[in-house]
């Protein structure tokens, strides 16, 4: 074997090398990337249900705020009359009456 044929059987080598190389970092990108979109997915289900929970809240802490029970009737009314007058300001403020 000549001193060409050697150094054309390495090149030849570190080609395939590269090649083998080159196809595993891409096979590991496509991989992360797979990674990436399964956690932007689970980004936005979680984010998602954080603010279903939001509403859920404020819709019990309203619900609280307004809840009747045996004695409490006069103070429900009290609330709701306030919140009334709350949203009349409102109107008047926004109205620049």
């Amino acid at each position: 074997m000549t001193e060409n044929d050697k150094i054309l059987t390495l090149f030849t080598t570190r080609i395939r090398q590269m090649i083998l190389q080159y196809k595993e970092t891409k096979k590991e990108n496509a991989e992360l990337y797979e990674m990436v979109d399964a956690r932007d997915n689970e980004i936005k289900q979680l984010k998602q249900q954080l603010e279903q929970a939001q509403n859920d809240y404020r819709s019990l802490k309203t619900a609280r705020m307004l809840e009747i029970g045996d004695g409490d009737i006069e103070e429900s009314k009290r609330k709701i009359a306030s919140m009334i007058r709350d949203v009349n300001k409102c109107i008047t403020l926004l109205s620049g009456k």
